[in-house]
């Protein structure tokens, strides 16, 4: 293959790459703010004295908005076994009792380990009518809404958390090359 036609290569997936981040990062920081049944937050980081990571809180946070403002009925939290020794959707359950989300409203998923798992994780306990917000950073948006259309889930949106870190230039790069396997597995 000849140098110019690498060249020309490089820069097809760069302009690719560079489309594709846009409306990444458009479809993240566009909130539907449209009724839905069950608004899915993903866990995160639980610091190793127990206490949630700001950027955890945030994705909590905007999910009690959803809840008080009567745009999700249900908050089911998802997220594993962090190597800190927590299980985070537990640890998500505490927070939002203690801001006065009442028990019943909030379902646990200690086994979702990654964005596929919830999906899957949500689809064994309430099957594909419900309608869905995804809750996560602006940047995780697009491939959490993906993976519950692919599920079956037809009436998905997204609500994006008002928190932002310089890790964000990494997760943007990392959601590209994510988006597209799930895109293209099962």
């Amino acid at each position: 293959m000849s140098r110019i036609k690498i060249k020309h290569l490089i820069y097809l997936f760069l302009l690719w790459f560079g489309i594709h981040e846009f409306v990444t990062i458009a479809d993240g920081l566009t909130d539907e703010n449209s009724k839905a049944d069950i608004a899915v937050i993903y866990g995160n980081t639980v610091n190793e004295d127990g206490t949630l990571s700001e950027r955890l809180k945030a994705r909590l946070d905007r999910g009690i908005e959803l809840y008080r403002d009567s745009l999700a009925d249900v908050l089911f939290v998802s997220g594993g076994l962090g190597k800190e020794g927590f299980y985070e959707g537990t640890k998500m359950q505490e927070y939002l009792i203690e801001k006065g989300i009442p028990a019943q409203k909030i379902v646990v998923d200690n086994q979702g380990n990654n964005t596929k798992q919830t999906t899957l994780n949500f689809i064994k306990k309430f099957g594909t009518e419900k309608s869905v917000v995804v809750v996560s950073q602006y940047h995780h948006i697009s491939r959490a809404k993906l993976a519950f259309r692919k599920a079956g889930v037809e009436n998905v949106t997204g609500a994006h958390v008002d928190y932002f870190e310089i890790r964000d230039f990494y997760a943007c790069i990392r959601e590209f090359f994510g988006y597209y396997a799930y895109l293209l597995t099962n």
